[in-house]
């Protein structure tokens, strides 16, 4: 099954970090993501950059509004994601803390719903 694990950051506990931890931090990282890849653990991933780049658009009662940045009620901004093969939450649960991002803000583990399957459901076919 896929899974999706989203990594939310809180800009203020990286700036805390020593000169060079988080070029450490990041390395480990990209050497745990080529292993978990190349055993067919890791299907893709991706940093995000910063929210102050974001748009966000909402429409309601028919009127779009763009803001800038995403609207967001803690410290903590989307900066990435993984999307992962695990056999079950509890494995997907074991690939996440491998990383070290959790000390930092939080990552949210999420099934990936089968698409084909609404798809067949909706008559989208």
């Amino acid at each position: 099954m896929q899974y999706l694990t989203l990594i939310h950051i809180d800009p203020a506990l990286l700036d805390a970090l020593p000169a060079g931890e988080f070029d450490r931090l990041m390395r480990g990282c990209f050497e745990k993501a080529d292993a978990l890849r190349d055993s067919g653990c890791l299907l893709g991933s991706q940093q995000l950059e910063d929210p102050a780049s974001a748009r966000t658009l909402r429409v309601r009662d028919g009127l779009a509004r763009v803001t800038d940045g995403p609207f967001a009620e803690t410290r903590e901004f989307l900066a990435g994601f993984n999307l992962i093969e695990a056999e079950s939450m509890d494995a997907a649960m074991e690939i996440a803390r491998q990383f070290p991002w959790a000390r930092f803000g939080s990552i949210e583990v999420r099934p990936v719903r089968d698409m084909q399957a609404v798809r067949g459901r909706v008559g989208a076919g």
